[in-house]
């Protein structure tokens, strides 16, 4: 059996099926269940303090677009989001910290594609295209209709490619199989017709859950948990030679 937080185990290729949480990791228990969105608290000041310059960038871009209930709740997610990116997730943690021995967690950038589906709101899309940013993820966007010019810009400028198509054309494209995409992370629609549509690609994993402003949930869908056990001694000598590689 594997040792939790020391084993490695699995991988990132197709010896891997799902979400890859890491078995007896921090993240284990968000792949056995479901979860729904809250409001929380409305804030008292419109700060952007503490976020990184591309998703500032967005989320002015999209001022124009949102009311301010709206804006408010994006900008909420997006400092949840870089709260939890500063404290753990962009850290290489050492919980066992046996001395001995290194058994390191680590988060690493995945390639998503991002569906926004027919019905689904402006805000929902951003707030999960803002975790993706943060996360320096490759993202490609298919979303049922054009973006408000502003948001279009900042993303063809941060390189992220924007397709427009209907559900239907969507699902097409997913039944076919689409090169490169091993992640999908579905804001709205069908999420039963989704998995069906990919029922012929095992590797491809669907995140289909409703958005929230949760910062670890939108944000893993984004990361690859990857867990190193490394030798610190040698012949029972603790040795510092790997101190600078993590």
């Amino acid at each position: 059996p594997a040792i939790v937080e020391r084993q490695p185990f699995g991988g990132w290729k197709r010896s891997s099926v799902g979400a890859g949480f890491q078995a007896g990791g921090p993240n284990t228990l968000l792949a056995l269940g479901g979860w729904r969105p809250e409001e929380g608290a409305k804030s008292s000041t419109l700060h952007l303090r503490g976020l990184s310059a591309w998703v500032t960038s967005l989320i002015e871009a999209a001022q124009q677009s949102l009311d301010y209930e709206e804006f408010d709740v994006l900008r909420r997610a997006a400092l949840s989001d870089a709260y939890l990116w500063g404290t753990e997730l962009s850290e290489v943690h050492d919980v066992s910290r046996l001395g001995i021995e290194r058994n390191l967690q680590r988060y690493w950038p995945a390639p998503v594609m991002v569906r926004v589906a027919e019905g689904s709101t402006l805000n929902d899309a951003l707030r999960v295209i803002v975790a993706g940013l943060l996360a320096r993820a490759p993202l490609t966007l298919s979303v049922s209709r054009p973006l408000p010019g502003a948001i279009m810009k900042v993303l063809t400028d941060l390189d992220v490619s924007v397709s427009i198509e209907s559900d239907a054309d969507w699902l097409e494209r997913v039944a076919v199989g689409i090169d490169g995409v091993s992640r999908i992370r579905l804001v709205g629609g069908d999420r039963a017709a989704t998995a069906r549509a990919a029922v012929a690609h095992p590797d491809v994993t669907l995140f289909a859950e409703p958005v929230t402003n949760a910062g670890r949930l939108e944000l893993l869908p984004f990361l690859r948990e990857q867990s190193l056990s490394i030798t610190a001694h040698r012949f029972g000598v603790p040795s510092s030679l790997t101190d600078s590689l993590f």
